[in-house]
């Protein structure tokens, strides 16, 4: 328990194979532009919205903007952390140091668990969107998309800032479209937005419960999870300080409002609750218009899905980085993992994330949607706590971002999100719960004997007071 409640202690450094840090390359756009693409609304919207379509219906709209509402709090406790803990480590680095190194080790665990199977699982969706020109194996599509983002991932940042940059213009066109031809040819008034109906088996429209409402905000806070890139990048952003800040919350707002609008008007546009609730965006969108804009927008998603997969690499890459030079790992996996290259980036670590990562592509990953929702939701109660834990001791007066309304955020957030957990599905719970016991024991014998020399979280000299 004092492991799990006691913050890390100044960490014992071994100068002899101390990696070399992030180089700092990176201001508030170009931070904006990598993390709102790790977001990736396009391929949100018409990947994972659909599913939500398919068991909340016409709530599908209201579930997402009370996650997006969630998802301020949220971001305010990222924030204040980010800017308090500025560490390629994201949430780990800062629960670590903030609530103890167990609890930090169990978000890393969790984190991970989101960045290995969600690059994977979205690449795969390319094929389908590529449809109307070329016709391709999901599998070897997405293993093709994994690797090309693996390989832009060795380049230096702001090269990728550009790139990801060009692909989300597109990204955001795309949505536009959406919503404008939803609003145009809207079947029915904005009361239909808070009617809570779903298309039933028998064809009867049934009502969407308060309950279903609340299982679906775990997977409506992944929706916008994406925000949380902008603290992987805090060892990259100018200033930290002022820029992670900035980040997150101008990435959380750009976000939820590419995303919320066009499900809006794709609420409104549906013709009936079943059109709504078989979540056929790519239909919807060529009936509204015709077969070359319904392409065009494909296309776009296509693009969308790369350039998540790039961000994503990149972001995975920085949290498997950090944990080497942190010592999570065996001596010389750690000094192997922890290697720069000629651009700085982390290129071992970039291989280490990407190529599993395209042999993922080929394992049946369609289950573990449920498992990334139990993930992200457990990852957020921790960096709650950790929030609620910031203003002691000496983080009182170390210069920070600081967040309103605090404990107030923190407080509420851990009910919500520990309510929203006892409404996932006893399977998903399970596999998390299970995966979470494996890296307890990890922890436990090998972890903690060797507290002195493992599991030391460090932060960049020119980050520190």
């Amino acid at each position: 328990m004092t492991d799990t409640l006691t913050p890390a202690e100044a960490p014992v450094v071994e100068t002899s194979d101390s990696p070399r840090q992030l180089k700092r390359s990176i201001g508030v756009v170009g931070g904006t532009l990598l993390t709102l693409s790790c977001v990736t609304p396009a391929s949100t919207l018409f990947v994972v919205v659909p599913d939500l379509f398919g068991s909340l219906g016409t709530a599908t709209a209201l579930t997402i903007a009370i996650g997006s509402l969630l998802c301020v709090a949220v971001a305010f406790c990222y924030s204040e952390l980010g800017t308090l803990v500025p560490s390629a480590g994201g949430e780990y680095a800062m629960v670590s140091t903030l609530a103890g190194r167990l609890a930090g080790w169990l978000v890393f665990v969790l984190s991970l668990l989101v960045v290995m199977v969600v690059p994977p699982v979205i690449a795969m969706g390319t094929a389908d969107y590529l449809a109307p020109i070329v016709h391709l194996d999901p599998a070897l599509t997405g293993a093709g998309v994994m690797l090309l983002a693996t390989l832009a991932g060795l380049l230096d940042l702001r090269a990728n800032a550009w790139i990801t940059g060009i692909f989300l213009v597109l990204e955001v066109i795309a949505a536009a479209v959406v919503a404008v031809l939803g609003f145009a040819h809207a079947e029915r008034g904005p009361a239909s937005l808070v009617s809570l109906e779903v298309a039933g088996a028998d064809g009867r429209t049934d009502t969407v419960t308060a309950l279903l409402v609340v299982s679906g905000l775990a997977i409506a806070l992944f929706i916008t999870q994406g925000f949380s890139t902008a603290v992987y990048l805090s060892e990259e952003l100018e200033s930290p300080r002022r820029n992670v800040a900035r980040t997150v919350l101008a990435t959380l707002a750009l976000s939820t409002v590419i995303i919320l609008v066009p499900v809006v008007a794709l609420t409104l546009g549906a013709s009936d609750v079943a059109e709504l609730t078989g979540g056929d965006l790519s239909a919807m969108v060529t009936a509204w218009s015709n077969s070359a804009v319904g392409t065009f927008v494909s296309l776009c998603v296509a693009l969308a899905i790369v350039n998540a997969g790039i961000v994503m690499v990149i972001q995975n890459s920085r949290v498997l980085f950090a944990s080497a030079r942190d010592k999570a790992w065996p001596r010389p996996v750690n000094g192997v993992l922890s290697r720069l290259g000629r651009f700085g980036s982390p290129w071992v670590a970039t291989l280490a994330v990407g190529v599993p990562g395209a042999a993922l592509c080929f394992v049946d990953l369609d289950t573990l949607y449920g498992v990334t929702g139990v993930s992200v939701t457990g990852m957020y109660l921790l960096v709650a706590v950790a929030a609620l834990l910031a203003r002691r001791g000496s983080h009182r007066h170390t210069s920070a971002w600081r967040m309103p309304l605090w404990p107030a955020v923190p407080v509420l957030l851990i009910v919500v999100l520990g309510y929203i957990l006892t409404r996932q599905e006893p399977e998903h719970l399970l596999w998390t719960g299970g995966i979470t016991a494996v890296a307890t024991l990890y922890w436990a014998l090998y972890l903690r004997p060797r507290r002195a020399t493992r599991w030391l979280v460090t932060l960049p000299e020119d980050a520190r007071d």
